[in-house]
């Protein structure tokens, strides 16, 4: 059994319908309930909701702080290469896109770390384009070692993996996973991902799964904001952590809100998403869990960031970069997509304090996991 079982036992159109069906009633009854169901998240997402967001964000504010208190986890994501196997419409690494690719060796990752380190970050996300012959496992089990000797967790946004690869991984210290169904719909799924192994809806469905039979510490899904319907595609992702959370009770997850954004060859969102929306979002998310951690990177302009984190996220990036060797060396033809907040990580992390809040650098200490 996968979530493929009870993927295919959810209806798109059907689950459409029933989101954008929900009253008025249905958001007050979903947000008078002390917990609430996939049903009730569909009310807190739909067009009717977006009327009582200022309760919605209080109720996500407060479950944030009494689950989480007054932290705020940080991060940096290190990319290691820009090779891509795939062609996906959306993505500037995609393999049809004319730009300088490049793989970062031990040497230049060193460099990276040192930029990294003196920057404060103890939790880095090493991210890659999906090339399994050129940065695939042989690759990974060179660099993981080095990049685990500088930091206390480390997290993988990389191509899917299989469950053994996964599992030997994790004794050379990987910590998380990130993967990003991008679509749940199919179709449209196979409108954006024209060629590569990442054609598989399947078997990318059904990573989570391997990660949690592996013992992998942390699982990150989400879907890309724009390429479908965004209120529906966002359900699946909350009827995804419901199933893994009820199957694989021992592992954490995380969910992010990648919205669309310029980079090469740059597609038009099928579906545009407002700011008070993805606050409803965000909110909407905690209101059915609250337990979950919620991230928002550096795609959202900085003014977004200052203001919504306090609703309810428990994690931020900071003065990323999207290219291999963009702390040491910046080159902006490398990159994957264009960023938002530009602000050094000593900024941000100001921008936090001034909230209240304590920035914490490092995401878990293992010491106290047993």
């Amino acid at each position: 059994m996968t979530f493929t079982n009870e993927w295919k036992n959810l209806n798109w159109d059907e689950v459409k319908l029933s989101i954008y069906s929900k009253t008025a009633q249905d958001v007050e009854r979903a947000l008078n309930k002390p917990k609430r169901n996939l049903e009730d998240f569909k009310a807190l997402i739909s067009p009717s909701a977006e009327a009582y967001l200022e309760l919605m964000a209080e109720e996500s504010a407060r479950l944030t702080r009494q689950r989480f208190g007054y932290t705020m986890g940080f991060y940096i994501p290190l990319y290691l290469s820009n090779l891509c196997a795939n062609a996906c419409s959306y993505c500037g690494f995609s393999m049809e896109n004319r730009i300088k690719r490049k793989t970062l060796n031990q040497d230049e990752i060193a460099n990276e770390i040192d930029a990294i380190k003196a920057m404060n970050f103890d939790s880095v996300l090493l991210v890659t384009g999906e090339h399994e012959t050129k940065v695939g496992m042989s690759y990974f089990r060179k660099t993981l070692p080095q990049i685990k000797r500088s930091f206390n967790y480390v997290a993988m946004e990389v191509q899917p993996l299989d469950q053994i690869e996964y599992t030997e991984l994790k004794t050379l210290g990987l910590d998380a996973v990130m993967v990003y169904q991008e679509t749940y719909h199919p179709s449209t799924y196979a409108e954006h991902h024209l060629r590569g192994n990442k054609t598989d809806f399947n078997y990318r469905l059904e990573t989570p799964d391997r990660l949690a039979k592996a013992g992998v510490d942390k699982i990150g899904i989400g879907a890309l904001i724009g390429l479908e319907e965004w209120r529906t595609d966002c359900f699946y992702v909350a009827a995804h952590l419901d199933y893994l959370e009820r199957t694989y009770w021992q592992t954490r997850y995380s969910i992010s809100f990648p919205r669309l954004r310029p980079c090469e060859g740059a597609l038009q969102p099928k579906s545009i998403m407002s700011d008070k929306q993805l606050v409803q979002l965000i909110c909407a998310y905690r209101l059915l869990n609250s337990e979950v951690e919620l991230s928002l990177s550096t795609r959202e302009s900085e003014y977004f960031r200052d203001n919504v984190s306090s609703l309810g996220i428990t994690s931020l990036s900071a003065a990323s970069k999207t290219q291999p060797g963009g702390y040491a060396n910046d080159d902006e033809e490398l990159e994957q997509f264009s960023i938002s907040d530009e602000r050094p990580a000593f900024a941000v992390a100001q921008a936090v304090k001034a909230r209240g809040f304590e920035p914490v650098w490092k995401d878990w200490e293992r010491g106290y996991s047993g």
